[in-house]
């Protein structure tokens, strides 16, 4: 029986489009003080077509972490260093507006109903993580929140979701992985894990339904697949 929900961030609570095109575009364009050329190679860096301000299937940003993003953008922004850089994305990302995947407070309501405990792992750095779940005022409904700089490494690896079930008391076969990308599926695997996915990212069903035991349109659907597995 599941007894815990464990979610991603982004592309799965929150709208991955919605949120992190404009993001991209403005923090690119900042980047590149107005150069229009130096904007798009930096684009070209993560995997973000600056002209239709949309993200490949393939960029970093999806499913990497700040860290990994920084490394592919450092060779072309060499006034910064690392840490400048690193520091300037996570302050650009705290100050991302959120686009809710489905109207959170309801649902995470219904979810406390249940009984459920929940948690969020994102690969994404913990401060913006809070932030953005503070935005929405939905902070206090989980009991464990990580990021890749928490101690408990990143997605595709399992770190973050072990140190879940262990922090609420669960083992891992009790507790459901959520998320949009085959990094949250692989570790949700590697963790023992039920594995949903949800097409509120960038990846497509076809993408995803092979490392998932369910695809689902998005968290909205899940006390409808909840439902059948108590069936």
């Amino acid at each position: 029986m599941i007894k815990a929900l464990l979610f991603d961030k982004d592309g799965t609570l929150f709208d991955f489009a919605a949120t992190w095109e404009a993001w991209a575009h403005s923090f690119l364009t900042r980047l590149g003080k107005g150069d229009a050329d130096r904007t798009a190679l930096l684009g070209q860096q993560i995997g973000f077509d600056v002209r239709t301000q949309t993200f490949c299937a393939d960029s970093i940003a999806i499913a990497g972490t700040p860290g990994e993003i920084v490394e592919a953008l450092a060779p072309q922004v060499s006034e910064m260093t690392k840490a400048e850089l690193l520091q300037l994305l996570n302050y650009e990302a705290e100050n991302a507006p959120q686009a809710e995947a489905v109207p959170l407070i309801a649902l995470l309501e219904a979810f406390k109903t249940r009984g459920l405990t929940l948690g969020v792992a994102t690969n994404d750095a913990e401060a913006p993580a809070r932030a953005h779940l503070g935005e929405a005022g939905v902070t206090g409904y989980f009991d464990f929140i990580a990021g890749f700089d928490s101690g408990y490494g990143a997605k595709p690896t399992s770190g973050q979701l072990l140190a879940f079930a262990k922090a609420v008391g669960l083992a891992p076969s009790e507790v459901a992985m959520i998320g949009d990308s085959l990094h949250d599926m692989a570790a949700g695997r590697a963790a023992g894990m039920a594995c949903v996915a949800v097409l509120t990212g960038m990846a497509t069903r076809q993408d995803l339904e092979a490392a998932a035991d369910v695809v689902l349109p998005d968290i909205g659907h899940l006390p409808a697949w909840l439902d059948s597995r108590s069936q």
